[in-house]
């Protein structure tokens, strides 16, 4: 990755006055694979506390699963995908606080991983609530689109494919969304004090930066969920512990400090 600190060119993020914008690195290109080589290396180092997550991130989508087709209850996704969004930035910050404890060249622990939670509770609980209203909406928003299709037509490709793009779009336009405001979110949580607005501002403007670099780790992180639903979950073992672990190298690799960090 370059060294070259990217000196925030004025933008409506940071002349928002909203919260302060701390200055994001310019990064290459395909800088999400550095991340990733070292998120597997914190995997292998740490199987046991990686796979005790790991099977945490796949055993709640897979009993959503299990229980909406045994039950054929599908508002039961509505609370489970609430609950869902309210404690991953919980299970997100064990996982950063694994790799934290590797750079500080420390031996991680499942006990101090799941302590590292409440770092910064209040604001983390925030986000929380903020990835849950974003999500309420996007349902809100999925069933008009839904409504508006007429039941006399037959659900055939021709008569779908309006609906189908719109549906895109919107839905593309809330991931999008999501991306900038919680894409290094939670590690600045974890590692500084600092408030919510500024950690989803200093998130947005490093995404905005680095426009490239961060499409291209968009594409791998949906790759990835992708492979975890064909899967029927099961790679979610594996996935999402790199995934975490790798999104920490990333902010570390992304979000300036003022003084060097010394891990040792």
């Amino acid at each position: 990755m370059s060294e070259k600190i990217e000196h925030a060119s004025e933008n409506a993020i940071t002349q928002s006055n909203i919260a302060r914008v701390i200055p994001s690195k310019e990064l290459d290109t395909l800088s999400c694979f550095k991340w990733i080589s070292l998120a597997i290396n914190d995997f292998i180092n740490a199987k046991m506390i990686s796979l005790a997550y790991g099977l945490i991130f796949t055993l709640l989508p897979l009993s959503i699963y299990f229980l909406v087709k045994s039950t054929a209850w599908y508002l039961v996704i509505f609370p489970a995908m609430v609950c869902f969004m309210l404690i991953g930035p919980y299970l997100a910050a064990g996982l950063y606080d694994v790799s934290w404890q590797f750079e500080k060249g420390k031996k991680p622990s499942f006990r101090h991983s799941l302590k590292a939670m409440s770092r910064n509770a209040v604001n983390e609980w925030g986000f929380g609530l903020i990835l849950m209203i974003l999500m309420i909406f996007w349902l809100r928003v999925a069933s008009i689109i839904h409504a508006l299709y007429p039941s006399y037509l037959d659900p055939n490709l021709a008569n779908l494919w309006p609906f189908l793009i719109v549906g895109t779009l919107v839905g593309i336009a809330f991931t999008t969304v999501v991306f900038f405001i919680s894409a290094f979110t939670q590690p600045i949580l974890l590692e500084r004090k600092v408030d919510i607005a500024t950690a989803i501002l200093t998130s947005m403007n490093a995404v905005w930066q680095n426009k490239l670099p961060m499409f291209v780790w968009a594409l791998v992180i949906s790759f990835s969920v992708l492979l975890g639903f064909v899967t029927y979950f099961v790679a979610f073992l594996v996935i999402m512990p790199i995934i975490g672990y790798a999104s920490w190298h990333g902010y570390i690799d992304t979000i300036e400090t003022k003084r060097e960090r010394k891990f040792e």
